[in-house]
């Protein structure tokens, strides 16, 4: 797999801070940033902040849609409806696929754990932390903050900063963890083992010209 990091040293300024990793064009933001989810302090507020569901495919569609009588009882009566009314998914606004939402906000697939503070889950991957399912949720879920953008024939990611993020951008500076490391299992389950070591020997080649610090 080719790392090619020739837009960054031959034309930084307008291309700005890219790292391009096979057909994968990755913001050095993810590479510099520290980030370590803090389920304690933010409660799960991505569940059910914004005004659209999570960006899924047609095959992650098939996957809930397989799983949705495992997760039904843990739905609320509200998110049951929406199902029933208009499937699990819908076409956004920007016309992109995503989850159907409840009450123009929460994910339907949001749960509550009300002990010892409401905290939102995900009802999906609850099923599979519980073992009654194979499948643990959508990898837009599992990979954010970073979002993944179709550019062409390329996948642009990018690092989206939201404040409800704030306390694990903390916690991972405390800990020192940037947010590509954080986020390694997903981003190796999206774009595979290989894929992911070229990161790695790209951003230590970068670090050792001193384009990046990390």
């Amino acid at each position: 797999m080719q790392t090619n990091t020739s837009p960054i040293m031959d034309n930084r300024q307008s291309l700005g801070s890219m790292l391009m990793v096979g057909d994968v064009v990755v913001h050095t933001d993810i590479l510099t940033e520290r980030f370590c989810c803090d389920l304690a302090a933010c409660r799960g507020r991505c569940c059910v902040e914004g005004d659209a569901g999570a960006p899924v495919t047609m095959d992650e569609i098939a996957r809930i849609e397989d799983v949705l009588d495992t997760v039904w009882s843990r739905l609320d009566a509200q998110a049951q409806s929406v199902i029933d009314r208009q499937g699990v998914s819908y076409v956004d606004r920007e016309g992109d696929l995503v989850t159907s939402i409840v009450r123009g906000r929460d994910c339907v697939f949001t749960t509550y754990d009300t002990s010892p503070e409401p905290c939102c889950l995900c009802a999906l991957e609850c099923a599979f932390r519980d073992g009654l399912s194979r499948w643990r949720k959508p990898i837009s879920c599992a990979l954010y903050p970073i979002r993944e953008k179709r550019l062409g024939s390329l996948v642009g990611l990018t690092y989206h900063r939201w404040d409800i993020c704030a306390p694990a951008v903390r916690l991972g500076r405390e800990k020192n963890i940037p947010l590509y490391r954080f986020l390694r299992q997903p981003l190796t389950e999206r774009f595979g083992q290989a894929w992911y070591e070229e990161l790695e020997t790209a951003v230590r080649e970068m670090k050792a010209q001193g384009l990046l610090v990390e």
